[in-house]
């Protein structure tokens, strides 16, 4: 086999090989005369017919075959011999095989993989965030959780923020209805976020029985924007008004939240648990997000367009796929790769780092790492166990947990170079609840 390599771009390369065809000529015949042994034709008993015959009836497609497999071994022969990492899948232009006469020749064209190249970990610089859950913290997810279990009492009074009212609703613009409840009347809790403050505003006042009609002007930017820039009239008639009642943080409310015995001391001990169980969460995810950019930020290499090419394919079939599970329609919406380019290049270009480095230092993930992956995984399911033996039930399914366990391996090596400071935060703030 000849071959000659030419560089046509800093990552582009094309190679032209020739590949003698006499050894596949003796491989053509003895896969003729293996099939000349079951091949059935009209006229002949099986394994009887004239060679000439299985040849007519066979011999393009074996011999299609044979050069193919050719020009897949004989490239990955070149690759090899010439020490270079393809990176996705060689264009290969070659004549009709049938034109072929002493040799088979082929081009391959392809990229290769890029030296990656990043800044000097020692000289990035890391905030790792502190912060440490105070008892106020955990009221403050207390008086959360009660929220969430209020239940509304029917009241005779007038309407006020915080309030349920239930209402039946016509809505029009410029004199044409465009909304209504029908009889069937809706819950609006009033001061509850996601509605303009305005219409809440018009509803408070409102007693069981009674009715209003008012307008609302929406701004301009409204979302939806069918009532954006629009003046809306609304009749509204009431039906019920309840008023909030909040649990008592008793036994009871403990009880309701897991703890047996109903050990009011117990629960907040064990939110404050919880919360710095979260709080670690974040404070490694903030941690692995300024890792990635900082090894982003200092990259200095090229991509590899099929690369890129194959990530954005992959982000715009993810992001396909929820939108249909949202109920989108999707003959509506038009994704462009132009989308995705950005997101693409800086997920494409840390996956290249990530690897080179991980191989560079031996960080990959060990059993016992992986093992410890899964067992975190496990922990948000009734029965862990069962979820652990599920996992090593199939190597393939520990794909995830390796792929993670090595990710963690690759960011404390990071943290362990670069120049970390800490930085403390408040609560709300790493929560995201500023």
């Amino acid at each position: 086999m000849a071959l000659n390599v030419e560089t046509i771009s800093t990552l582009e390369r094309r190679i032209t090989i020739s590949v003698p065809l006499q050894p596949l000529q003796a491989q053509i015949h003895a896969r003729l005369a293996q099939m000349s042994r079951t091949a059935k034709f009209s006229g002949f008993r099986p394994g009887k017919a004239p060679m000439g015959l299985v040849n007519q009836q066979y011999g393009d497609q074996v011999r299609d075959e044979v050069y193919s497999a050719a020009v897949e071994q004989s490239f990955g022969n070149a690759i090899d011999e010439a020490k270079l990492r393809v990176a996705g899948y060689p264009n290969i232009e070659h004549k009709p095989f049938e034109a072929a006469s002493t040799n088979l020749e082929y081009t391959a064209t392809f990229e290769v993989f890029p030296e990656v190249a990043y800044g000097d970990l020692a000289k990035m610089k890391i905030e790792r965030p502190v912060i440490e859950v105070s008892d106020a913290d955990v009221k403050k997810t207390l008086d959360v959780l009660v929220q969430q279990r209020v239940r509304f009492v029917p009241v005779k009074r007038a309407a006020k923020k915080g309030d349920r009212i239930n209402i039946t609703l016509k809505a029009s613009i410029d004199g044409k209805e465009v909304e209504s409840t029908g009889a069937k009347g809706i819950d609006l809790v009033l001061g509850e976020n996601g509605r303009v403050a305005s219409f809440d505003d018009q509803l408070a006042g409102g007693k069981a029985g009674g009715s209003k009609q008012f307008e609302i002007s929406y701004p301009a930017d409204h979302n939806p924007e069918q009532l954006a820039g629009k003046t809306v009239g609304y009749d509204v008639t009431y039906v019920s008004v309840s008023e909030p009642k909040l649990p008592e943080l008793d036994a009871d409310f403990a009880k309701s939240l897991g703890i047996e015995d109903g050990d009011v001391k117990k629960m907040k001990a064990e939110i404050a648990e919880s919360l710095n169980q979260e709080v670690s969460k974040r404070v490694s995810a903030k941690l692995k997000e300024q890792v990635f950019q900082a090894l982003v930020d200092s990259a200095d290499f090229e991509i590899p367009r099929v690369l890129l090419g194959s990530e954005i394919n992959r982000m715009m079939e993810t992001t396909a796929q929820n939108l249909k599970q949202r109920g989108a329609d999707l003959s509506t919406i038009k994704l462009e790769p132009s989308m995705f380019e950005d997101q693409a290049k800086r997920s494409t270009k840390l996956r290249l780092i990530l690897g080179d480095m991980i191989n560079a230092n031996a960080l990959h993930a060990t059993a016992d790492q992986i093992r410890a992956m899964v067992d975190v995984f496990s922990q948000s399911f009734e029965r862990p166990a069962d979820v652990v033996t599920w996992y090593f039930a199939d190597p393939k399914r520990l794909d995830e947990p390796t792929a993670l366990a090595t990710e963690e391996n690759a960011v404390a090596f990071v943290l362990s170079k670069a120049k970390v400071t800490d930085k403390k935060v408040k609560f709300d703030d790493l929560m995201g609840n500023a």
